[in-house]
């Protein structure tokens, strides 16, 4: 198939045949298949707009310098929230490979994006990243007074597995000062980062 072949098929009906075309576009892609796929984040069409994102994360780390560039100096939210989706999904679809320190700075700059969508889907991302993002989020949580990014980040932290999380939730359960809805959560989140960390351990 050819790669315009493969882009008529990411707005396929059918998911298997739009998985099939994300994936293929990942092994055949030429010097334009990135910025065609970033041409696409602002599509109107939902369906085509996520398989964009995902071919995108298929892709891997190669796509992370345009995703950041997108992420951060982007006019349209829609385009940054979909940035920072398929840098959660880079990380999801190559969690073997180290991800490049300009991906974990582009998401940084976006937990202060005025839109929701934004922070919240760069809060995700970084939670999928894991260990390497956990002084970011935890650093983030000290500074911000936004309440759903907080909470967000606190739910983020505790599906991460890093240990280094049982201190900063339980520091914020304990914190009188913070916001309630965000210590509620702090508790909730401690017992499914012992299981997450449990379940790493075997």
């Amino acid at each position: 198939m050819t790669i315009d072949s493969l882009f008529e098929q990411l707005k396929h009906p059918n998911p298997n045949l739009r998985e099939r075309a994300m994936w293929e576009l990942a092994d055949v892609r030429d010097e334009n298949t990135i910025s065609r796929l970033m041409g696409i984040l602002d599509e109107e069409d939902v369906t085509y707009r996520r398989a964009a994102v995902k071919a995108l994360g298929a892709i891997g780390t190669d796509a992370v310098p345009s995703l950041v560039n997108s992420l951060v100096n982007s006019e349209n939210a829609t385009i940054r929230g979909s940035c920072a989706k398929a840098l959660a999904q880079v990380a999801a679809n190559h969690p073997d490979v180290p991800f490049p320190n300009e991906g974990l700075q582009g998401l940084k700059t976006a937990l202060n994006d005025p839109n929701a969508v934004v922070y919240i889907a760069s809060v995700m991302a970084l939670g999928e990243i894991g260990s390497p993002a956990f002084e970011i989020l935890a650093e983030a949580l000290k500074t911000i007074d936004n309440v759903a990014l907080a909470v967000a980040i606190v739910n983020a932290l505790g599906s991460m597995g890093d240990m280094r999380g049982v201190e900063v939730l339980t520091a914020l359960t304990n914190d009188e000062s913070a916001d309630p809805y965000v210590r509620e959560s702090a508790v909730s989140a401690l017992p499914r980062l012992d299981q997450v960390i449990n379940y790493k351990g075997k």
